[in-house]
């Protein structure tokens, strides 16, 4: 129904930086909002950051001033550009897509990414 190509995650040391990007794709007819939420080993999944449709942001505490996320809704992408990361950062990253509409399933659902990996190390 919705795939995802995620890419841009690694290795980097403290105060270095990362973007990720999300493409969705499949039989998508709107998609409200995209965004990212990691998990840290041991930890709960957690919000990142999201983006709406018509540009509204919200970001966690801990990334604020840090993290940009962005959407280029024409190719229904989602980016989120990393700066001054932090070794707390280290977790899996998961692009969510929510309220999608597609040709395939009624309604408004939901759709997760399959991760990407962001270790920050000193």
């Amino acid at each position: 129904q919705v795939q995802f190509v995620e890419s841009g995650g690694g290795l980097v040391q403290p105060g270095g930086s990362l973007r990720l990007s999300c493409a969705a794709s499949g039989s998508i007819l709107s998609i409200y909002g995209m965004g990212w939420h990691r998990q840290a080993p041991g930890k709960q999944r957690e919000l990142v950051a999201h983006i709406t449709t018509g540009g509204s942001t919200n970001y966690a505490d801990s990334v604020k001033g840090r993290f940009t996320i962005s959407r280029d809704n024409a190719e229904n992408t989602v980016y989120l550009q990393m700066n001054s990361l932090k070794p707390e950062d280290t977790a899996v990253y998961y692009c969510i897509a929510y309220r999608v509409v597609t040709t395939r399933r009624l309604g408004q659902n939901d759709y997760w990414g399959q991760g990407t990996q962001v270790t920050v190390f000193s």
